[in-house]
């Protein structure tokens, strides 16, 4: 019997990183970018959702950092990578 070729052997190796490429690597990356561009629109009065499952609306935005009302007189400084979502913006 011969053996087969060695590119023969790393063809089914390929394949499978194609197929795990399209189907984890690539739309996660999609969502990263997604989420970076809505961290550089965060604005003044958008209402947001935080990763801990927070609900306020922004006061001030800072370079790395938004200052978020969640209740009357209650405001918290939080990290802008903590914002999951953004329920309503102020441009609506």
């Amino acid at each position: 019997m011969t053996e087969p070729s060695p590119i023969l052997q790393f063809v089914p190796l390929l394949i499978l990183f194609t197929i795990f490429y399209f189907l984890l690597i690539r739309p996660q990356q999609k969502k990263q970018k997604e989420h970076a561009q809505m961290l550089g629109k965060l604005d003044k009065n958008d209402e947001i959702v935080t990763s801990g499952g927070i609900y306020g609306t922004i006061v001030a935005v800072n370079e790395k950092t938004v200052i978020v009302r969640i209740a009357d007189n209650v405001k918290i400084e939080m990290d802008k990578g903590s914002i999951q979502q953004v329920l309503k913006s102020r441009t609506h």
